[in-house]
């Protein structure tokens, strides 16, 4: 890593200097070595939620050209096992809380556990008992155990990414391991730092968790951009408005479900804070309902900006406001170093304004593959673009419009049904928080649509009610046969919804998974 001197990471009152961040990293990095072995293309899995220490644990990795392996906190004690076995991590860094959690015989053999002391601004927001936040007697603790060591002085590696384990709708999760970093990708990769604020004038706030790709990278770039980073450990949408107050922020990474949250605020709620050092807004993850982004456009200015990519291709295309208000509904056009193709069935090229499967590449991105996994990756591979399943058209300008993913794309008796023309329609809904749509097991028509609705209060919808306000405004054969009711659902750190588990359950017992 190059050595940085500017830049700082603030969570909650504190606040540390990138430099020390990387201070204590290389004497981690280096403890990680002696201790452990860890060397070269070895793996360091880190379970933690959103915390200065996780930046540590990922740059002393990085140090010595092993992969961080952030794990889902979220996860169930089985898949965190089946993460660090199918990673084959040397070592696993956690959160104190979250240790006690698992049953530490489904550990793999040979692993060692380092101990993170789960600080106080994440007691705070977690609710979580102090007692259960303490390192134990019988572990290693992080932070004095990092102390003991000098810092790393080895040969620099070559810059590597964390190892992101992607989750789709079914099967297990995969690892996307890639190649070092050359010079040549260097240089692309710094146009797209640019996008995301990673500059050393820039306050750049993390509001998604960094077990994701789209936060890990970008809390990664602004602290080697020299850039400052403020943490949000967990989403709120009154709290970030007063992170940005406080902290002057310029520069965000959202998802759409966090811009259905905020409008949602009162209004005096919304008007109460300065938000005049925004400057860019980068959005993507999911759809963003049009009525929504305009509200957004409206509220904060025309920095509202959007891309569409995902672990395995990297950002590939952008959408300015002005882009979106003359082609709404985009996610952007091709980006410099990138390759794109709207493919059939067949793998043949589409016309334009035909739906097919997205298949790119970025040439900033060095080749991957998944973990263990090669024959997943090959089936997904053309020609040397790839494709994660997504299912999108271009128009006559080359802008690329999402119709869904194609492992969520419901097909009833035949017919080609996506859930995200739905789920945008029951948002724009005034009784309707959050909602999440997908098919289920039907005996005659193979799926059916289920929507899992959460009311604004309790009492104000009934699920004829909601199947009505669909039929007013889709098809007859968009509307779901289901409605359920939730005040709960299951959601990550940045408010996106789980929509994996809403589904197993119909399916666990149908004997298929489509």
């Amino acid at each position: 890593m190059q050595s940085v001197t500017s830049g700082k990471i603030i969570l909650g009152d504190r606040q540390v200097s990138t430099s020390d961040i990387l201070r204590q990293s290389a004497q981690a990095a280096q403890g990680l070595h002696s201790d452990f072995g860890v060397g070269d293309g070895d793996t360091v899995a880190i379970l933690m939620r959103n915390d200065i220490a996780f930046l540590e644990a990922t740059f002393a990795a990085d140090y010595l050209g092993a992969y961080a392996v952030p794990v889902n906190w979220h996860f169930r004690e089985d898949e965190i096992s089946y993460i660090l076995t199918d990673s084959n991590a040397r070592v696993l860094i956690a959160h104190a809380d979250l240790l006690i959690r698992l049953d530490r015989s489904l550990l793999p053999d040979g692993i060692s556990v380092l101990v993170v002391p789960t600080p106080v601004e994440l007691q705070q927001v977690f609710d979580l008992a102090p007692a259960d936040c303490a390192v134990t007697a019988d572990d290693t603790g992080w932070d004095d155990w990092l102390a003991s060591f000098a810092p790393w002085e080895g040969q620099p590696s070559a810059e590597r990414s964390s190892m992101i384990y992607t989750s789709g709708t079914t099967g297990r999760p995969k690892g996307v391991r890639r190649a070092p970093m050359a010079a040549e990708h260097h240089q692309l990769m710094k146009m797209r730092q640019n996008r995301i604020g990673a500059g050393t004038d820039q306050v750049n706030l993390i509001n998604g968790p960094m077990y994701h790709s789209a936060p890990n990278a970008q809390a990664l770039s602004v602290v080697r951009g020299g850039g400052t980073v403020v943490i949000q450990p967990k989403f709120d949408p009154e709290g970030l408005l007063q992170l940005i107050e406080r902290h002057r922020v310029s520069h965000m990474h959202m998802v759409p479900t966090m811009f259905v949250r905020l409008i949602k605020l009162p209004e005096d709620i919304r008007q109460k804070y300065d938000l005049s050092s925004l400057e860019w807004i980068i959005h993507a993850a999911a759809p963003c309902p049009p009525d929504v982004k305009r509200e957004m456009i409206r509220w904060w200015g025309p920095i509202i900006n959007e891309y569409y990519g995902a672990t395995e291709i990297g950002m590939v295309v952008f959408c300015t406001t002005a882009d979106w208000l003359t082609h709404p509904g985009t996610v952007g056009s091709k980006l410099p170093g990138v390759e794109l193709k709207i493919l059939d069935e067949n793998r043949q090229e589409c016309g334009i304004g035909e739906v097919g499967e997205i298949f790119a590449h970025f040439a900033g991105f060095t080749d991957f593959t998944y973990q263990n996994n090669a024959e997943e990756h090959g089936a997904n591979a053309w020609q040397g673009l790839f494709s994660v399943g997504d299912m999108g058209y271009l128009d006559g300008d080359g802008f690329l419009y999402i119709s869904d993913r194609k492992k969520d794309m419901v097909i009833s008796g035949g017919v080609n049904i996506y859930p995200t023309e739905i789920e945008a329609v029951l948002l724009s809904h005034p009784q309707i928080r959050d909602c999440a749509v997908f098919g289920i097991p039907d005996a005659e028509f193979g799926e059916s649509l289920a929507a899992i609705v959460e009311p604004a209060s309790p009492g104000a919808l009934t699920p004829e009610s909601v199947k009505q306000y669909v039929r007013q405004n889709l098809a007859g054969y968009k509307v779901p046969r289901l409605v359920e009711f939730r005040s709960d659902l299951p959601r990550e750190d940045s408010g996106k919804i789980r929509k994996r588990l809403l589904r197993q359950k119909y399916w666990e017992d149908a004997g298929r998974s489509i």
